[in-house]
């Protein structure tokens, strides 16, 4: 068995959990979706920022510019910031995946405010704690975006194109996509830019950058096998990170729906 193989046996048991969450099927209305919105926008933002230490590790991107690295994983990771730092929206204008998300969340009525707020307070001060409390982010959203950063903070481009590779990629099940299908029938003018970027997730992430982001890891891990080893470790706790990240959507949710239900 590969490293790559044993690594997806490793996680497969996580990757179900998160595949067949209980969360997915407490998406009901477009009530529920956008407190789902509210908690994933983190992920969303914090891939991002991840995708973007993987770069500054992996090219040069300061001046005076040099090499730096190989070409092969400059390229690798050149062409994926490409499409998920300037991808289309509907109407062909260019966004980032972050940028779309936003868009997606306006259109649905789910509250931007408090994601807005953090990154403002982060870009000021540079503390992530400081600005989840500001935000009054969901707890569950603050840990999750703490191991994130944690990875970006190792400084080791193998464990972070390892988290990038199995712990984000290629993890939205059938069933949420027939759901959302089955909102948007319903109130096609609030869910169709969401609709559209988890499309464009499916087909850019999922597919074409997967196979990138496969040959990144290999590279950069090579025959090492305490890289794989540390590789493997930190793709675990991501994908549990990510368990809990859906466990408090799916409870607030669900404290929403009993609140309702008392009235």
């Amino acid at each position: 068995m590969n490293h790559i193989q044993t690594i997806n046996a490793r996680i497969e048991p996580l990757r179900q959990q998160i595949v067949n969450h209980r969360v997915y099927s407490a998406i009901e209305t477009i009530e529920d979706l956008r407190v789902f919105m509210q908690y994933h926008v983190y992920a969303v933002w914090d891939f991002m920022s991840l995708l973007k230490a993987l770069q500054n590790n992996l090219t040069c991107t300061s001046i005076p510019w040099y090499p730096k690295g190989s070409a092969a994983t400059r390229y690798l990771i050149n062409e994926i910031v490409v499409g998920e730092e300037s991808d289309v929206d509907m109407d062909g204008n260019r966004k980032s995946h972050f940028e779309l998300y936003l868009d997606a969340m306006q259109q649905a009525g789910a509250n931007t405010a408090e994601i807005t707020a953090f990154l403002e307070h982060l870009l000021q001060n540079h503390n992530l704690k400081n600005a989840f409390a500001v935000a009054k982010t969901p707890i569950a959203a603050a840990n999750f975006v703490e191991n994130t950063f944690e990875v970006i903070d190792s400084q080791k481009p193998y464990i972070q194109a390892a988290v990038f590779t199995f712990g984000r990629e290629d993890l939205i099940p059938n069933m949420f996509v027939s759901i959302i299908n089955d909102l948007h029938a319903h109130f096609p003018s609030q869910i169709s830019i969401f609709k559209y970027y988890l499309e464009r997730h499916i087909e850019v992430d999922g597919d074409h950058h997967s196979y990138l982001a496969l040959e990144m890891t290999q590279q950069l891990c090579e025959v090492n096998e305490q890289y794989w080893n540390e590789a493997q470790e930190a793709v675990v706790k991501s994908l549990e990170k990510r368990i809990e990240l859906w466990d408090g959507a799916y409870e607030e949710i669900m404290a929403n729906k009993s609140v309702l239900d008392e009235h």
